[in-house]
């Protein structure tokens, strides 16, 4: 459809949707593995639209206006031929969540006021608060709204009307009759004034800068009309060609012009200069729209529809293009059985971009389809250290629209490859850390219909907790020997004269010299300690220091007991001598 007031620009659609994922459940052991998990991140900020219903029921669609106040989803419509029973031609008005059909004005004025039953092939302009302004065959301008019974109406004088669009003022149309363009009143079809010009097919208003563009295909070139004066200001060439007529828009934010030419779109500034051609392969470029608040331009694109030509394959194309640089802002989205036999396809853009809708006049159906941003992550697990036996959780958050699923992840090769970890795919999983868990890395993977990110891994470290002093070991390196019964042993203090000095667990060894009684040995039995990957236990060293002490203290004791018996063998010998 070609240029009519803006609709009001606005934010709408799906907001993104945070998530917060916790790995933490019921179930015990380790995770299970399963397979997946390979491939690179979709780029962040990727944009596809996705066909989520269709519309049927409003006949053959031939234009679309969804209004900016009243959001209602109004469809100017042909009888379909496979409905011989009953006329669906007229004015719908959908529901554009569901596309269920409010209400129908199928009743218009003709020439001579008479109301019939007409076809709507243009809708031109919203209605304040509700409804539209829109053209039927051959000459006429009506005015409707939801609920009308019919419509009002008035017929333009003089020839066919070939095209029709948005005024300059909320009260007037402009219209052209083969190369006549007028300003017309809504309400009676007076023309107000005109300008003849040397040959014109369809055309687009810059109400804001002043300019009328009226495209002559078949010449292969646009005049711009002045419209303080309603004369010719400029002439601008297009690229030589077949001269397939497609459209003519403008986008109301910059003033370029949008020109469906042949295959190509051609795209002139505000001032008539060229800025670029944009390619569509096999297809041609039928309906454009433009929504400013992305600052993005929209383009169908329809298969000739005879699959003997090189190229045709009966689906059409939707395209989403940078309007500051025609860069594509979105994957391309096939449109199956789209194609130019049966009429051209029509175009509507919910501000903000969030959801398009096109009729499809060959299937007599309105697609809704609806933007989807890839997953970006706004939260990263974090490494975890813990002993075995430990409930684990891990968490990470990622937006985009639709709100992305998640599905959990394992590596147990350093991220080398990863596999899903089955059940981990919704916020209430967990597990219990194993030894065998130690290592392992973890990461999340969110996805949506726009693509797949991952969040970043975070490495699981597991110890084995020391039961007999509360310490941990690490799980890598050698198996350490296992350490003796008891605490650190050490040599027993010297006992009082005469007396015998019993060591305990740890304690004294060493026994009284004078009365030659042997020393009792200290460091009493104890559990064996636990050496876990190479580091060795404190408990083992005490053991082994224990059984050295009692070793040490069993031989000075009984070097004691030797030296006393000499020495007092000496003495009995040297007191016979003197006797």
């Amino acid at each position: 459809m070609t240029s009519r007031h803006p609709l009001t620009p606005g934010r709408a659609g799906a907001a993104s949707a945070a998530l917060a994922l916790v790995l933490a459940s019921a179930a015990t052991g380790s995770p299970v593995s399963a397979a997946g998990g390979e491939g690179a991140d979709a780029p962040r900020g990727t944009v596809v639209y996705r066909p989520v219903a269709q519309f049927a029921g409003a006949g053959k669609p031939r234009d679309l206006l969804l209004h900016p106040e009243s959001k209602k989803l109004y469809v100017g419509s042909d009888d379909l031929p496979e409905t011989a029973d009953v006329n669906e031609s007229g004015l719908h008005v959908l529901d554009p969540a569901d596309g269920k059909v409010r209400s129908t004005v199928g009743q218009a004025p003709g020439p001579t006021g008479t109301l019939g039953r007409r076809a709507v092939r243009r809708l031109l302009a919203p209605l304040p608060g509700d409804g539209a302004v829109f053209f039927y065959p051959l000459r006429g301008i009506g005015t409707a709204k939801d609920g009308d019974a019919a419509a009002a109406g008035a017929w333009v004088a003089g020839a066919a009307v070939t095209h029709a669009t948005a005024g300059l003022t909320p009260s007037t149309v402009l219209v052209a009759q083969g190369s006549v363009l007028s300003e017309v009143e809504i309400a009676t079809a007076a023309v107000k004034r005109s300008v003849t010009l040397e040959g014109g097919d369809g055309f687009a208003v810059d109400a804001a800068r002043g300019a009328v563009w009226f495209t002559d295909f078949a010449d292969r070139r646009m005049y711009r009309v002045d419209t303080a004066t309603f004369t010719v200001a400029a002439t601008v060439e297009l690229p030589a060609g077949e001269g397939f007529a497609g459209f003519t828009e403008v986008d109301p934010e910059t003033g370029a012009v949008w020109v469906g030419l042949d295959t190509s779109v051609v795209v002139h500034d505000a001032t008539g200069k060229r800025l670029g051609i944009l390619k569509g392969g096999a297809d041609m470029p039928r309906a454009a729209s433009f929504d400013t608040a992305t600052h993005e331009a929209f383009v169908v694109w329809q298969d000739a529809g005879d699959t003997s030509q090189p190229g045709s394959d009966n689906n059409g194309t939707l395209t989403v293009h940078r309007t500051r640089d025609l860069q594509e802002a979105a994957k391309p989205v096939v449109l199956p059985g789209i194609h130019t036999q049966l009429g051209s396809a029509a175009l509507a853009v919910e501000p903000g971009g969030a959801v398009v809708f096109v009729a499809d006049p060959v299937a007599g159906k309105i697609t809704r389809l609806e933007r989807a941003t890839s997953p970006r992550v706004t939260g990263n697990p974090a490494d975890r250290a813990v002993t075995a036996g430990t409930r684990v959780s891990l968490t990470a958050e990622a937006e985009g629209t639709p709100r992305p699923t998640v599905a959990w992840q394992v590596s147990t090769d350093a991220g080398r490859t990863w596999q899903a970890v089955e059940g981990a795919t919704s916020p209430a999983y967990s597990f219990t850390a194993a030894v065998s868990d130690n290592g392992r890395r973890y990461r999340a993977e969110f996805a949506n219909e726009a693509g797949t990110v991952h969040s970043a891994a975070a490495t699981l470290t597991v110890t084995i907790a020391d039961t007999t002093t509360g310490g941990t070991g690490s799980i890598t390196g050698s198996t350490g020997s296992t350490g003796s019964a008891g605490g650190t042993g050490s040599t027993g203090s010297t006992g009082a004269t005469g007396s015998e000095s019993e060591g305990s667990d740890g304690g004294s060894a060493t026994g009284s010299a004078a009365t030659g009684t042997p020393a009792s040995v200290g460091g009493g039995g104890g559990s064996a300690g636990a050496t876990v990957g190479g580091r060795t236990n404190a408990t083992a060293t005490g053991g082994a220091l224990a059984s050295t002490g009692a070793a040490a203290a069993s031989l000075a004791g009984t070097a004691v007991v030797l030296t006393a018996a000499g020495w007092v063998l000496m003495r009995r010998a040297r007191r016979r001598a003197d006797g």
